[in-house]
């Protein structure tokens, strides 16, 4: 059993789930929970190692074994150190690390998502859940967007990351990406076409700006079109999880016509 918290394991999760640049450097990310593990378990992604304590679950220890007889590194901690670990309020006594994996991508993508300058970690994983869910085939990220995979951004993606393409570019990649697939560029703002009455049966991105400042520059730049939300009453306009959801699900209904 692990009891010091100066265990090299305990040491690089806490590295890992501080700044995108040891992700990146390390070339891996952490997972919090059951589902969680069982998810990376499911999409056969490859585990590092998992740490465990005594309060987990009986389905928790069911996944130890799994992991096990496949060859894992699953070792216990004491619940101290387990608490510490956990950025949940209740921890569910497995976490594992994870190898940053670029899952492939079609080379004609027809269905994309770029949020650009989303800082809000639950904003960035409600879009990632409903791009999983909505069949979208790769999520671009811009700069100044917060990372992906980041502790709460996967916790709040609920296994997204698992089955979604993700990547981190600059603006001249996005825009490299989106001109080889012939993609129309749809930014959301207030200002534009109702999205009811936009075609969005053609092979589209979907630029979703952030909470704050909206999108940037480069993101109106590359825009072809503004598509808007049509809503009554006083409201000024829904958050960036919200309203990415919404347009996301208006390209699978209108798809499906």
């Amino acid at each position: 059993m692990i009891s010091s918290p100066h265990n090299p394991k305990l040491k690089l999760i806490r590295a890992l789930q501080g700044r995108a640049r040891e992700r990146r450097e390390a070339g891996a990310f952490v997972v919090d929970g059951v589902r969680l593990v069982e998810d990376a378990v499911n999409s056969n992604w490859k585990l590092r190692f998992a740490l465990f304590d005594e309060t987990l679950s009986e389905r928790g220890r069911a996944q130890v074994e799994s992991l096990r007889s496949r060859g894992v590194d699953a070792e216990e901690v004491s619940a101290s150190l387990m608490k510490s670990l956990s950025e949940t309020e209740t921890p569910q006594g497995i976490l594992a690390v994870l190898e940053l994996t670029n899952l492939s991508i079609p080379n004609l993508p027809t269905f994309v998502l770029i949020p650009d300058q989303i800082r809000d970690p639950g904003n960035l994983g409600t879009l990632l859940r409903t791009a999983a869910a909505a069949g979208v085939q790769v999520v671009l990220l811009p700069p100044e967007t917060t990372d992906a995979f980041a502790p709460k951004v996967v916790r709040a993606g609920m296994g997204a990351h698992f089955r979604l393409p993700i990547r981190s570019l600059d603006w001249e990649e996005v825009e490299q990406v989106v001109r080889s697939a012939g993609l129309q560029v749809f930014l959301a703002d207030m200002d534009g076409q109702s999205c009811w009455e936009t075609d969005l049966r053609q092979p589209v991105a979907l630029v979703i700006g952030g909470e704050a400042d909206g999108a940037s520059e480069s993101a109106r730049k590359l825009a072809n079109e503004k598509i808007t939300i049509p809503m009554k009453g006083d409201v000024e306009s829904l958050n960036a999880g919200v309203a990415g959801s919404v347009l996301m699900f208006e390209v699978v209904r209108q798809r499906k016509t």
